[in-house]
């Protein structure tokens, strides 16, 4: 199982349309095989990121999505918002679970090469 982290600063005055893209999104990652979950995490403190987190059966399954049809389709309004409504650079993180308390047989995910967005 893997876990990814998108951290997103968000200018607060853009706070509200960034919430409401993804109450909106297209839902494809949904119907993705060895889709788990997908959480939008609001900071609590001022200029602290938003958090975009999935979970996955397997960086397998993670990896078929970032270079699925969907995968660019999904995201094609991701640039709806301006410029100004980001306050910095986005940073994805990918975790590989190694313990979860709610599946107490899992297999922890192989431990892994760096990983790269790559569409080629």
């Amino acid at each position: 199982m893997i876990t990814t982290m998108n951290r997103i600063f968000v200018n607060p005055d853009f706070a509200e349309q960034f919430e409401d893209n993804f109450r909106n999104r297209a839902g494809l990652v949904d119907q993705m095989a060895g889709f788990v979950s997908n959480q939008l995490l609001r900071p609590s403190s001022p200029g602290d990121p938003y958090i975009v987190m999935t979970h996955w059966e397997s960086r397998q399954h993670f990896e078929t999505w970032v270079r699925s049809p969907e995968f660019t389709q999904g995201h094609a309004r991701s640039g709806s918002l301006p410029r100004e409504a980001y306050s910095g650079p986005n940073k994805l993180e990918l975790h590989e679970v190694i313990l979860d308390s709610t599946r107490p047989g899992m297999v922890p995910e192989p431990h892994g090469k760096p990983f790269a967005i790559n569409h080629g």
